[in-house]
Protein backbone atom coordinates (compact mmCIF):
# COMPACT_ATOMS: atom_id res chain seq x y z
CA UNK A 1 0.00 0.00 0.00
CA UNK A 2 1.50 3.70 -1.09
CA UNK A 3 0.32 6.46 1.22
CA UNK A 4 0.33 10.10 -0.05
CA UNK A 5 -1.00 12.72 2.10
CA UNK A 6 -1.39 16.36 1.02
CA UNK A 7 -3.58 20.00 1.78
CA UNK A 8 -1.35 20.85 4.79
CA UNK A 9 0.23 24.51 4.65
CA UNK A 10 0.17 27.61 6.70
CA UNK A 11 -2.90 28.91 8.53
CA UNK A 12 -3.38 31.25 10.88
CA UNK A 13 -4.80 30.46 14.50
CA UNK A 14 -8.16 29.74 14.40
CA UNK A 15 -8.48 28.61 10.72
CA UNK A 16 -8.85 25.31 9.32
CA UNK A 17 -7.23 22.94 7.00
CA UNK A 18 -8.25 19.25 5.25
CA UNK A 19 -5.73 16.84 4.89
CA UNK A 20 -5.95 14.13 2.38
CA UNK A 21 -4.75 10.92 2.57
CA UNK A 22 -4.91 9.02 -1.16
CA UNK A 23 -3.60 5.07 -1.32
CA UNK A 24 -2.83 3.22 -3.99
CA UNK A 25 -1.23 -0.45 -4.41
CA UNK A 26 -4.79 -1.93 -2.31
CA UNK A 27 -7.74 -0.94 -1.82
CA UNK A 28 -8.02 0.65 1.38
CA UNK A 29 -11.42 -0.85 2.49
CA UNK A 30 -10.29 -3.54 4.39
CA UNK A 31 -7.86 -1.66 6.86
CA UNK A 32 -8.45 0.56 9.83
CA UNK A 33 -6.89 4.22 8.68
CA UNK A 34 -5.29 6.58 11.25
CA UNK A 35 -3.66 10.03 11.72
CA UNK A 36 -0.64 10.52 13.47
CA UNK A 37 1.41 13.90 14.04
CA UNK A 38 5.35 14.17 14.74
CA UNK A 39 6.47 17.65 15.94
CA UNK A 40 10.51 18.75 15.71
CA UNK A 41 12.31 15.94 18.85
CA UNK A 42 8.77 14.37 19.76
CA UNK A 43 7.90 11.00 18.92
CA UNK A 44 4.94 10.42 16.67
CA UNK A 45 1.39 10.37 18.46
CA UNK A 46 -2.32 9.49 17.95
CA UNK A 47 -4.49 12.25 16.35
CA UNK A 48 -7.66 9.96 14.85
CA UNK A 49 -8.59 6.97 13.74
CA UNK A 50 -11.22 6.07 11.92
CA UNK A 51 -12.37 1.91 11.32
CA UNK A 52 -12.62 0.15 7.90
CA UNK A 53 -16.70 0.92 7.12
CA UNK A 54 -16.35 4.60 9.05
CA UNK A 55 -18.58 3.85 11.51
CA UNK A 56 -15.91 4.00 14.31
CA UNK A 57 -13.85 6.62 15.01
CA UNK A 58 -11.67 7.90 18.06
CA UNK A 59 -9.90 11.03 18.68
CA UNK A 60 -6.74 12.24 21.06
CA UNK A 61 -8.26 14.32 23.61
CA UNK A 62 -6.27 17.38 22.15
CA UNK A 63 -8.45 17.52 18.65
CA UNK A 64 -12.13 16.75 20.18
CA UNK A 65 -14.37 18.23 18.86
CA UNK A 66 -11.83 20.53 16.50
CA UNK A 67 -10.86 17.90 14.05
CA UNK A 68 -13.26 15.00 12.03
CA UNK A 69 -11.84 11.74 10.37
CA UNK A 70 -13.47 10.60 7.70
CA UNK A 71 -12.84 7.80 4.53
CA UNK A 72 -14.56 7.32 1.41
CA UNK A 73 -13.55 3.31 0.43
CA UNK A 74 -15.00 4.26 -3.37
CA UNK A 75 -12.16 6.92 -4.03
CA UNK A 76 -9.90 4.83 -1.91
CA UNK A 77 -8.89 8.15 0.31
CA UNK A 78 -8.91 8.89 3.86
CA UNK A 79 -9.52 12.83 5.26
CA UNK A 80 -8.42 14.42 8.30
CA UNK A 81 -10.88 18.02 8.69
CA UNK A 82 -9.15 20.58 10.90
CA UNK A 83 -10.89 23.43 12.21
CA UNK A 84 -10.15 25.91 15.00
CA UNK A 85 -6.18 25.21 14.75
CA UNK A 86 -4.12 26.27 17.41
CA UNK A 87 -0.24 27.10 17.44
CA UNK A 88 0.40 23.53 19.35
CA UNK A 89 -1.10 21.58 16.37
CA UNK A 90 2.21 22.10 14.37
CA UNK A 91 3.60 19.11 13.04
CA UNK A 92 4.16 16.95 10.02
CA UNK A 93 0.82 15.02 9.92
CA UNK A 94 0.76 11.03 8.48
CA UNK A 95 -2.19 9.15 7.26
CA UNK A 96 -1.47 5.33 8.63
CA UNK A 97 -3.16 2.04 7.64
CA UNK A 98 -2.90 -0.62 10.19
CA UNK A 99 -2.24 -4.02 9.57
CA UNK A 100 -2.70 -6.20 10.40
CA UNK A 101 -6.22 -6.40 13.05
CA UNK A 102 -9.20 -4.39 12.55
CA UNK A 103 -10.00 -2.96 15.93
CA UNK A 104 -9.04 0.79 16.25
CA UNK A 105 -5.29 1.83 17.77
CA UNK A 106 -3.74 5.02 18.55
CA UNK A 107 -0.51 2.81 18.62
CA UNK A 108 1.54 4.32 15.80
CA UNK A 109 3.40 0.33 16.69
CA UNK A 110 0.59 -1.22 14.83
CA UNK A 111 0.28 0.74 12.40
CA UNK A 112 2.40 -1.01 8.78
CA UNK A 113 1.77 1.65 6.06
CA UNK A 114 2.70 5.03 6.26
CA UNK A 115 2.69 7.93 3.92
CA UNK A 116 5.55 10.87 3.81
CA UNK A 117 3.85 13.46 5.76
CA UNK A 118 2.45 16.77 5.45
CA UNK A 119 3.40 19.93 7.15
CA UNK A 120 0.67 21.78 8.97
CA UNK A 121 2.30 25.11 10.46
CA UNK A 122 -0.58 27.21 12.41
CA UNK A 123 0.91 30.67 12.96
CA UNK A 124 -0.11 32.62 16.05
Amino acid sequence: VQLVESGGGLVQTGGSLTLSCAASGRTLSAYVMGWFVQAPGKEREFVAVISWDGGKTAYADSVKGRFTISRDNTENTAALQMNRLKPEDTAVYYCATRFPGHELSSRPSEYAYWGQGTQVTVSS
